[in-house]
């Protein structure tokens, strides 16, 4: 009985083990997947070889480990000397492919710079620094010069422009001459000309909008060197460190490598101060305001009524900017503005396609759209209405008043249309002294450039208690409005709600005037004092954190002055304090301020800088370097940091 039981017991087991068994295969589980690709693609072979000489290939062919794609060629991809023609850029599988059009130079090196264009087909790993060269005589040049471009206006990196070279001085040969090697700024704003013969040069940036890479269109945004570069080689070490993982060093190897020179030329762009000058736009904005905008600040146009015929010549009220390229005509007369349609002839600046400017005449219409339709409603209102009380209309007032009231600040009125008058008598400003409210004197201004706005300016007291008063129907617009009454009590801000900052300035050029901004978060000024002493001050700050620049004002006009090739002058130098400023309630600040101490590639802080640089995959070091060792056994002339090859011209690049 028991042997029966026995073997009962062991057929279940042996059948619940074979169940087992088979369900665990017939079971498919997910793939794991294997670890994350961060390699980037490498180079297997190409046609021509790299570095070839004598020959003249119109198809270059590079072949790679593993699918590719090509991103944003025309953009990324630099072939030099430039092509007038485009290329034909493009990846097959596992191939980059270049087709030239143009036809090739003789006894000339011609470099192709991938830059972070070639990426792998799954995971979009860059290739960075991959040069191809190849020469159509029996000699490769392979100097190279590097540096980067600021705006200069605010020390931005500026992408995407090309930098070139001549090698003849003629300063005329920037403006009707192509480049004879170019480079193009990455994100950071740096750039590496490959490729170079031994010689002397000149170096440009060019925003080149019609892609003939010359200086032709004033429009095109530029910088130059003033000095001639004379590029060479050098050898030079750095200290590489390899890693057992992420965070433990392995070794730390001495590499020798060449280092070619200059490798820190900075370039600062601007735009001239040209612009093509035309009328933009006319407009009836309503019946009583004629708006007239043009392309670019100049001088005064001069109007003439023909249609009703000019009554007066005060005939209208003008509102315009600093550059006259906006301008408001207020419409003073009544004759004027009940006609449904005004003819005016004006004089005005025009530039011509040979970027001249000359005097212009036009003749405008102005109608009011819907004005009939207008007319016929307005006039049925009034028979409805006839009988009943016509509500009060006032003239729009605003001000920049509140409760609580900066110690800095003026008092500023705008009214919604133009007044005929507007001055102290028609305003009360009182202070409260124990229980009274007591005038206080003060000095009103009218806007200079915008007749709507005025301005009051009294010597405020700390911590005081105001009372700003205006009477109805004391002021009266040109179109029959009054102002209803306006009454605001308000306090101005103690001083223990203020910083004060004195900003020490060392360096700064002999003899030169200059200025000091203080920027927000996001790189606008808010208030500028002038350097005096070598000192600049600014009383009475809001707590929190600042930004600060300075300018060396060259002509003096308390403003920033762009540059101007015609004359060979660059724009004005700009430097910033490299760090924010923390302003404390009740402190006094004191700062010394070098500004030599910091390059000027590196005194912008990140916090306010627009153009950051692109974030780059992290790999891990020792991949980086089988992967450069992989790709110097192919003799190709791009160059990571470990390489020590000198191919192309783009061996052992320093990055800035």
């Amino acid at each position: 009985m028991l042997n029966k039981i026995f073997s009962y017991l062991s057929f279940l087991f042996l059948a619940l083990t074979a169940f087992i068994i088979f369900y665990s295969c017939a079971n498919i589980a997910a793939p794991t997947g294997g670890a994350y690709d961060v390699d980037p693609p490498v180079v297997r072979r190409s046609t021509p070889d790299f570095n070839a000489l004598n020959t003249s290939p119109n198809r270059i062919e590079i072949e790679f480990n593993e699918n590719i794609k090509i991103k944003t060629p025309n953009e990324k991809v630099i072939i030099t000397p430039p092509q007038q023609n485009m290329p034909v850029i493009r990846s097959v599988g596992r191939k980059a492919v270049v087709e030239l059009n143009d036809e090739l130079l003789p006894n000339t090196t011609y470099t192709i710079d991938f830059t972070d264009a070639i990426v792998d087909n799954n995971e979009e790993n860059p290739l960075e620094n991959l040069v191809f060269s190849f020469s159509t005589g029996d000699r490769l040049d392979t100097l190279a010069v590097s540096g980067k471009v600021l705006s200069a206006s605010d020390l931005e990196p500026v992408s995407g422009i090309y930098v070139g070279i001549h090698s003849h001085f003629d300063d005329t040969l920037f403006t009707r001459v192509p480049f004879e090697r170019i480079s193009r700024t990455d994100s950071r704003g740096q750039f590496t000309i490959r490729g170079m013969a031994p010689g002397s040069y000149k170096v440009f940036a060019l925003g080149d909008l019609n892609r003939d890479y010359k200086y032709d269109n004033p429009q095109e945004t530029i910088a130059f060197l003033d000095t001639v570069i004379v590029p060479s080689t050098m050898e030079a070490v750095r200290q590489d460190t390899i890693f057992q993982d992420s965070l433990t060093i392995d070794t730390i190897k001495t590499v020798h490598y060449t280092r070619f020179l200059p490798d820190d030329l900075l370039l600062r762009s601007f735009l001239s101060n040209f612009q093509r000058k035309y009328m933009k736009q006319h407009e009836r904005t309503a019946k009583e305001r004629l708006l007239l905008q043009f392309a670019a600040p100049a001088p005064m146009p001069v109007f003439t009524l023909m249609q009703p015929e000019q009554p007066q010549n005060d005939w209208y009220v003008l509102e315009r900017n600093a550059g006259n390229d906006s301008l408001l005509l207020w419409i003073t007369d009544s004759m004027v503005y009940r006609q449904d349609s005004i003819m005016m002839k004006i004089d005005y600046f025009r530039t011509d396609s040979l970027n001249r400017d000359y005097i212009d005449t036009d003749t405008l219409t102005f109608s009011v759209r819907g004005a009939a339709r207008q007319r016929r409603s307005e006039e049925k209102d009034t028979e409805e209405e006839e009988g009943e009380e016509e509500p009060i209309r006032f003239i729009q007032m605003k001000t920049n008043v509140q409760t609580t009231f900066d110690l800095y600040n003026p008092v500023r009125f705008e009214f919604g249309e133009p007044v005929i008058r507007f001055d102290s008598s028609h305003v009360q400003l009182l202070m409260q002294e124990d229980t009274l409210f007591l005038p206080v004197p003060f000095r009103m201004e009218q806007d200079s450039l915008n007749p709507r706005m005025f301005t009051l300016r009294p010597s405020w007291v700390p911590g005081g208690k105001y009372k700003l008063a205006v009477d109805s129907a004391t002021i009266m617009s040109h179109y029959g409005l009054w102002n209803d009454k306006y009454e605001q009590a308000f306090t101005v801000k103690d001083l223990d709600q203020y910083g004060n900052l004195e900003m020490v300035i060392n360096a700064l050029p002999a003899g030169k005037a200059a200025f000091v901004e203080l920027l927000d978060k996001s790189d606008k000024p808010f208030r500028k004092s002038s350097v005096k002493g070598n000192s600049a001050r600014f009383q009475d700050l809001p707590p929190g954190e600042v930004y600060a620049r300075l300018v060396i004002d060259e002509d003096g006009d308390g403003v920033w002055t762009t540059g101007d090739y015609e004359v060979k002058r660059q724009p004005e130098q700009v430097f910033y304090y490299p760090g924010k400023l923390t302003i404390r309630a009740f402190t006094d600040h004191l700062e010394d301020w070098d500004i030599t101490n910091v390059p000027l590639i590196q005194q912008k802080p990140l916090e306010i800088t627009k153009n950051k640089p692109e974030e780059k995959k992290r790999r891990d070091p020792n991949q980086e370097r089988e992967r450069e060792r992989q790709q110097s056994s192919q003799s190709s002339p791009f160059s990571g940091r470990g390489s020590t090859r000198s191919g192309g011209g783009s061996s052992g690049m320093r990055m800035l």
